[in-house]
């Protein structure tokens, strides 16, 4: 092996638990949780569920409990991660828990506004909870952004929508923005509605934030 193939090796094998670490699924701040549990805190978490802030730390305060702390908890795993906790205050319970991420819907889509979308839940979900693109969308152009850093756009979106992935494998948080932009001929985007409709309705427990 050349010394220049060595350097090269070796810098991969320094950059791969780099990029692992990047890849964070885990409990955000911002983030909410929605929570049902039987035996309930309260009769509101009992009877219909109740959704809590995740707090810096990250943490939730839970009623009857107080802090609970979600350092390092997956998202995938908040449902087990309480119940384990809970257990060691209330006998046997059962618990219902999803996080949810607060995302902004932008532009071109029939109800723009802010979705606190399950993090399971695909992208797509999130915008055809905001309606889904107008007839005017440049759907081609869309992107998700954070703050002033474009984290998502051009083909890399494309993808990521067509192989549905979710809010959580894309590596979302609570404040980032989903937009889409106006286009100049829109006699296209008929096409990119029925793609759309084909997605199955599964957008279950997507709430939209006034």
């Amino acid at each position: 092996m050349t010394i220049a193939a060595r350097v090269c090796a070796a810098a991969l094998l320094l950059c791969a638990p780099l990029a692992a670490q990047t890849k964070d699924d885990t409990v955000q701040v911002g983030d909410r949780i929605l929570l049902r549990v039987e035996p309930g805190l309260t009769d509101s978490v009992r009877q219909q569920g109740d959704t809590f802030a995740v707090t810096p730390g990250p943490e939730v305060v839970l009623p009857g409990v107080g802090e609970i702390a979600l350092a390092g908890v997956r998202r995938s795993e908040i449902e087990p991660y309480l119940t384990r906790q809970l257990a060691r205050y209330l006998k046997a319970p059962v618990v219902q828990a999803r996080v949810l991420v607060r995302l902004a819907v932008l532009g071109e889509v029939a109800r723009p506004g802010f979705y606190a979308v399950p993090a399971d839940a695909m992208v797509s979900d999130a915008l055809m909870a905001a309606g889904g693109p107008t007839h005017d969308a440049r759907f081609g152009s869309a992107r998700i952004e954070r703050d002033e850093r474009r984290l998502w756009d051009g083909d890399a979106l494309q993808r990521a929508i067509a192989r549905g992935m979710s809010v959580s494998q894309m590596q979302l948080r609570s404040g980032d923005r989903i937009v889409v932009p106006r286009r100049h001929d829109a006699g296209t985007t008929v096409q990119i509605l029925g793609i759309f409709l084909t997605v199955p309705a599964a957008i279950y427990g997507l709430t939209r934030i006034f």
